[in-house]
């Protein structure tokens, strides 16, 4: 009898032991998986939610558990919405940290230097964990979807990878990457050679978007900034290319004598100045490029088919120059 009476008593002290121990061997024990899973944690779910979704997907066997340590520590109200990887190793309490610090997985997007607006318009439409709010309709009005308008989006976005959650919307990168250029603008202003023909931000957003196109050579961006610079600066036009080529609605990728001479705005072979507004996205080796440019006086570059150029300060060293690395040293067949 003392010992069925001993037994009773104890019995509350064993299952109170056993389900301590259980409850420390849930939060410490791996989680139920085979191979890495994405979760996604709905907005505004609670810390119940969320242990019963586990429990439903397989990954955790005792939400009810997983609900009193997240009560326990604290951090009941913490969970932010997003979607996770998890992974085999991770314990409960590992996707609690999880959930609280919020380290959703991040997917990225590319915008490489030189890219045009459109082109960073059309790559980020057809990226998969980005949500399209913008119809190719709207794309002409986003900058006054950014508090800006009536200017043009060209040039305003600055190019890099961008990492974001999934439901990241396309003008959620949008503003990041105007307020990245923004600030990278500024600080190629900011710092800028005291004797440029440049009037304001704005032209040298211009004039690195020009250099950023006609060069993707480190060396060579100062100098092809001092060609431009120091023909603004003499009055003569920039006569470049890559203008040109913005200026041509569906270019087919060669440019012909009668481009050169039908003229646009974007045409600086008839056109004083620069253009308008820039012709592609610079990067900050392109802006800071376009505000101090080198020590040159040289007014003329020609491609030597190889990537590098070749800077002359005269026209007559520049036909030179065009003639043998363009027209292969043949004079007669020099046109411009």
């Amino acid at each position: 009898m003392r010992r069925l009476l001993l037994l009773i008593l104890l019995l509350p002290v064993i299952m109170a032991g056993w389900l301590v121990w259980d409850y420390h061997r849930f939060l410490q024990t791996p989680v139920n998986l085979a191979a890495a899973t994405e979760f996604q944690v709905p907005a505004g779910a609670s810390l119940r939610r969320v242990g019963q979704e586990l429990a439903a997907a397989g990954i955790i066997s005792k939400p009810h558990y997983w609900e009193i340590q997240g009560r326990l520590s604290e951090q009941d109200q913490g969970i932010r919405a997003g979607e996770y990887l998890i992974q085999p190793r991770h314990t409960p309490e590992d996707l609690l940290a999880l959930f609280i610090r919020g380290r959703t997985i991040q997917y990225s997007l590319t915008i490489p230097e030189g890219w045009t607006f459109l082109q960073m318009m059309r790559a980020i439409a057809a990226h998969e964990k980005i949500r399209d709010t913008l119809e190719p309709d709207d794309y002409m009005n986003v900058m006054a979807y950014l508090g800006r308008p009536g200017e043009h989006p060209e040039g305003w976005f600055f190019p890099d990878t961008y990492l974001f959650p999934r439901q990241t919307t396309d003008m959620d990168i949008l503003r990041i990457a105007h307020q990245r250029m923004q600030k990278e603008l500024d600080l190629a202003w900011e710092n800028r050679h005291e004797d440029l023909p440049l009037n304001n931000a704005y032209e040298a957003l211009i004039m690195a978007s020009i250099v950023e196109k006609e060069t993707g050579r480190a060396d060579e961006r100062t100098q092809v900034s001092a060609v431009f610079n120091e023909r603004l600066r003499r009055g003569m036009r920039l006569q470049t290319d890559p203008t040109v080529i913005y200026g041509i609605e569906h270019f087919d990728g060669r440019i012909r004598r009668r481009d050169l001479r039908a003229d646009n705005p974007y045409n600086t072979y008839t056109r004083d100045g620069l253009p308008p507004t820039p012709i592609a996205l610079p990067g900050a080796a392109a802006l800071q490029a376009a505000v101090n440019p080198g020590d040159s006086r040289a007014l003329f570059f020609v491609s030597r088919g190889d990537g590098s150029h070749h800077f002359s300060k005269t026209y007559q060293e520049h036909r030179r120059a065009v003639i043998q690395y363009q027209l292969g040293g043949d004079a007669s067949r020099y046109g411009r």
